[in-house]
C-alpha cells in the first residue's frame, strides 16, 4: 500500500472493467481518492461500484462526456493519474451504426490528452483492446503485431491507440498504452458472451452463437486486469512510461467451448445451444503473449478460466436486480 495519498481520474468507470477496477482500488489503496467520470449510457451503471467506496469520502461522481473539454479539462487538473476507459465498445452494434464509435473512441481519447497536455499528470493509462489486432496473423499475438481492425469499433480503438502514441511522440505526455484481451466477470453488461449465455441459461433460452462457435478468444477475468493496471500505476515510471502491453492468458478457448463449460457449471442441457449465420468482420483467432507484461511488471494472470466461469455464474445467479432491467435490450443487440 502506498504511504501517500493519490487522486486518480477514471473515466468510463461505471462500465464493466471501470467499475471493477474502482472497486479493486478501493480494496487495495482505500486512501486513493478516485473521481469518476461517465456519460451514463446504457452500459454504465453506477450500481456496479461499491456502496463502500461510494460513502468513504474519497470518491467522487462526475457525468460528462469525455467529449466535453470544460469538464475534462477540470478533473485532469486535480489528477495525478488518470486511466482512460470510456468507450463505445459492442462490435455488432458498431457494424450497423458507427459514428457513435468515432466520436466517443477518437475524439473523446483526443479530448483526454489535449487535457493532458495542458494540465500534465503523472501517468496516463490508455485502455486500448486486443480487437485493433484483427484476426491472429501469428502465435501468440504479442505488442508488434500487425494492427488489422475488422469491425468499426476495433477500428476506433485502433484511432484511439495511435492518436495517444502519437501524442508520447510529438507532445512527450506520460502514457502507457494497454491492450487487454477478451475480460469477463461480475458486472459486464449482457451484450457480451459470456454474461449472454449465463442469463440466457438461469432463463432456460437458447444461447445463440455466430457461425460454428470456433472462433476463439483469449478469456481473462477482470480482476486480473486491474491487478495489471495497479501495477502499472506503482511501477518504475523509466520501465513503463511509453510502453504499450498486452494484458492476456496466453490460451485461446473456442466460443462453443466458453457456451458448452457455461452449462455444465450451471447443469443445464447443451440442446440450448443454438447456432446462427455468423457476422461480418468476425475475428477468428486471439491469443496474447504474455513476456512483455510478465517481464515490465512481474505479472500474470491468476484466475484459470473454469474458476473465473464459476465466479462469473455466482455472481449473475445472486445478483437478478442487476440484470433484469437490461433484458428489455436483448432484442437490440445481436447475438454472439
Amino acid at each position: 500500500m502506498s504511504p501517500y495519498k493519490k487522486t486518480i481520474l477514471v473515466t468510463g468507470g461505471a462500465g464493466f472493467i471501470g467499475s471493477n477496477f474502482i472497486n479493486y482500488l478501493h480494496r487495495n489503496y482505500p486512501e486513493y481518492t478516485v473521481l469518476l467520470l461517465d456519460a451514463l449510457t446504457y452500459a454504465g451503471n453506477l450500481d456496479s461500484i461499491s456502496h463502500t467506496i461510494k460513502q468513504n469520502g474519497h470518491f467522487r461522481f462526475y457525468h460528462g462526456n469525455i467529449t466535453q473539454p470544460d469538464i475534462v479539462n477540470t478533473l485532469v487538473a486535480e489528477s495525478d493519474i488518470v486511466v482512460h476507459f470510456a468507450a463505445e465498445s459492442h462490435v455488432t452494434r458498431s457494424i450497423y451504426d458507427n459514428s457513435l464509435f468515432f466520436e466517443t473512441d477518437v475524439i473523446g481519447t483526443q479530448v483526454i490528452a489535449n487535457a493532458i497536455v495542458n494540465n500534465p499528470v503523472e501517468l496516463f493509462i490508455h485502455i486500448s483492446s486486443s480487437e485493433v489486432y484483427g484476426t491472429a496473423a501469428k502465435s501468440p499475438m504479442d505488442e508488434d503485431h500487425p494492427l488489422n481492425p475488422m469491425s468499426p469499433y476495433a477500428a476506433a480503438k485502433a484511432g484511439a491507440d495511435r492518436l495517444v502514441y502519437s501524442y508520447i511522440q510529438t507532445y512527450g505526455i506520460p502514457a502507457v498504452i494497454v491492450r487487454p484481451f477478451n475480460n469477463y466477470g461480475p458486472c459486464q453488461h449482457l451484450e457480451k458472451a459470456i454474461p449472454n449465455f449465463i442469463v440466457s441459461a438461469i432463463q432456460d433460452q437458447p444461447l445463440t452463437i455466430h457461425g460454428s462457435g470456433a472462433s476463439s478468444r483469449d478469456w481473462m477475468y477482470v480482476e486480473d486486469t486491474c491487478e495489471a493496471l495497479c501495477r502499472i500505476m506503482h511501477a518504475d515510471p523509466d520501465q513503463v512510461m511509453g510502453e504499450t502491453l498486452n494484458l492476456g492468458t496466453g490460451i485461446d478457448t473456442p466460443v462453443l467451448d466458453i457456451a458448452k463449460k457455461i452449462l455444465d457449471i450451471m447443469n443445464k442441457p447443451e440442446s440450448l445451444i443454438d447456432f446462427v449465420s455468423d457476422r461480418p468482420g468476425q475475428v477468428t483467432r486471439h491469443i496474447s503473449s504474455k513476456g512483455k507484461a510478465q517481464r515490465l511488471l512481474d505479472w500474470e494472470t491468476m484466475v484459470p478460466l473454469d474458476e473465473g466461469l464459476v465466479r462469473t455464474v455466482e455472481f449473475y445467479a445472486l445478483n437478478r436486480k442487476w440484470w433484469e432491467k437490461f433484458l428489455w435490450m436483448k432484442e437490440l443487440w445481436g447475438v454472439h
